[in-house]
């Protein structure tokens, strides 16, 4: 079956995790994908976290359906492969701080006088231009510029970070959109390219909502509030009698009044001061109150298994254990194995999003430290003399 980007060739010069997670999207859609990594150790992801085997197991997410070249960017000859990898590619990614493509001779304007149609797509911690461009910027820098760290965690106590690095891969889903965009004006436009630049702290601040009309408007700066939403009522995370959480999401008007119902308050169901959100969002301590009331005295599963009968939107926090046990996420492919150097197998994450007619694939298992160095120099006539030179020189 062909896949949607079949036929579109990537360079990936990226690393660790935004440049890199907006290949990993194109890739699993059918896109060539060449990933470009020092000879010496390769993208330093593959020894972040947990490791088997000298490799982190999430490599074998991170950069599966990808082809490994190693190259030293830094050198006359790496730089001149990237040029002739550009001749015939279709986007460039790249995440170095802004400048170190042009010092290579590698920027934009650079590789477009060589192949007119290509896509750069630049993702770094402030843009290509303003008064920031030079800092160096990561996920967490990101985060805190665009808002998010500010309001995430307890009123009154300092900022906690999301899990992950929802900087990065938020900023890789902006840089893949934007990619997107581009193929598309590129159809329309005669084959010319152009380039995507993403910077991180703009991918979150995208993110943030009412954060900044609120505050232009009525001078409001929004603050941290826990599990709640504020000014969205009832939702919340509420405790139950066996010491976990129920998350509850009564906010629709007709939601909320099956929530009371179902928790035996059909006086705050019919109670005409909170048939909408705004009289809800003036008495969330009485609401909140009601339902934790309820909550308190039963276990986790007879809450949620009372909140599906009555059409209310309820949950719990899963954790690893959680997503890897669930049948729902089995059942919609989202729990799948990729196979590891020695043998083995891991879990790794399904594809999203999912298409009916080309949905994406795995079609090969990440690869290890430039795995297809020889083959993709081959194709481009370099013969075996000058690579082995080029390899006891570190070249590649």
């Amino acid at each position: 079956m062909s896949l949607p980007l079949t036929g579109l060739r990537v360079i990936e010069l990226g690393q660790l995790i935004a440049g890199p997670f907006a290949s990993k999207i194109l890739a699993e859609f059918g896109a060539d994908v060449v990933k470009v990594e020092p000879p010496s150790g390769g993208d330093p992801l593959r020894g972040w976290r947990l490791i088997h085997e000298g490799t982190s197991v999430w490599w074998a997410a991170h950069a599966r359906n990808k082809r490994s070249l190693t190259l030293d960017l830094r050198t006359p000859e790496g730089q001149e492969i990237i040029r002739q990898l550009a001749c015939d590619a279709d986007i460039l990614i790249e995440n170095f701080r802004p400048g170190a493509m042009e010092k290579w001779g590698l920027g934009f304007k650079d590789l477009h006088a060589i192949n007119p149609k290509l896509i750069m797509l630049r993702v770094s911690g402030y843009g290509q231009s303003g008064p920031y461009r030079d800092r160096p910027g990561f996920g967490v820098i990101g985060e805190a510029m665009g808002g998010l760290r500010y309001l995430s965690g307890e009123p009154g106590r300092p900022p906690v970070r999301v899990g992950v690095s929802i900087g990065d891969t938020l900023s890789g889903l902006h840089g893949v959109i934007g990619v997107m965009m581009a193929l598309r004006h590129r159809e329309q436009q005669g084959g010319l390219g152009q380039e995507v630049d993403v910077a991180l702290y703009e991918s979150v601040f995208n993110m943030m909502e009412s954060l900044l009309p609120e505050y232009s408007k009525f001078g409001a700066v929004r603050q941290p509030s826990g599990a709640s939403m504020p000014g969205i009522v009832p939702t919340n995370a509420y405790l139950c009698k066996d010491g976990r959480y129920a998350l509850i999401a009564g906010n629709g008007d007709s939601i909320y009044k099956r929530l009371m119902e179902s928790i035996g308050r059909p006086e705050l169901a019919n109670d005409p001061e909170l048939a909408n959100n705004v009289g809800r969002a003036a008495n969330v301590e009485r609401i909140d109150q009601a339902i934790s009331d309820f909550t308190c005295q039963h276990d986790l599963d007879s809450v949620l298994e009372l909140m599906n009968k009555a059409g209310v939107p309820a949950g719990k926090s899963y954790d690893a254990a959680d997503i890897a046990n669930d049948p729902h996420y089995q059942a919609r492919d989202m729990i799948l194995e990729a196979k590891l150097p020695d043998g083995s197998s891991v879990a790794v994450p399904g594809i999203v999003p999912k298409l009916s007619a080309t949905p994406g694939q795995i079609t090969r298992e990440a690869p290890s430290l430039g795995q297809h160095t020889s083959e993709i120099l081959d194709a481009l006539g370099i013969d075996a003399t000058k690579q082995a030179d080029w390899k006891s020189r570190g070249i590649i």
